[in-house]
């Protein structure tokens, strides 16, 4: 009697490994290109603006120049530069200045006692004048002050 041995017919014979056939994701991936290739063009041609350019954006002089510097104390006094104006003559002073030189910002300072309302008034006053830009200055917050 013999032991039983498998046949090497059955030993030499590969197990079956699963194969992912990718024909049909190609085709997919072929059809959404082609979609996306059609549609996306499409889509920008819905209206056509031309949008306006300008010249001179920004020359270096109004960078370089030194704004004017409003000034609102506590007491309630309009400086501007170091010129004392009268609260009444504000706007006229501000169209003069803007005037002589229109390519000069305005920088707008508030005493810390002076109420917000009051601020904002003389801000508004300064942008019906049409400076090329306004700006608030503020002092950076130091521990101390904050901690108050």
């Amino acid at each position: 009697m013999g032991t039983w041995l498998p046949s090497s017919s059955h030993a030499a014979r590969p197990k079956p490994r699963p194969v992912m056939n990718v024909t049909p994701l190609v085709d997919v991936v072929l059809v959404l290109l082609i979609i996306f290739m059609v549609v996306i063009p499409a889509m920008d041609q819905q209206v056509q603006v031309t949008n306006p350019t300008m010249f001179n954006v920004d020359d270096k002089v109004e960078e370089k120049a030194k704004p004017f510097i409003l000034s609102l104390t506590d007491a309630g006094e309009v400086y501007l530069d170091e010129d004392k104006i009268a609260p009444a003559a504000v706007a006229m002073k501000l169209r003069e200045a803007s005037r002589a030189q229109p390519h000069r910002k305005l920088v707008l300072r508030g005493d810390v006692g002076v109420a917000y309302g009051k601020i904002r008034a003389l801000y508004r006053a300064v942008q019906e004048v049409g400076f090329p830009g306004v700006s608030l200055r503020v002092n950076q917050r130091k521990e101390t002050t904050a901690a108050r």
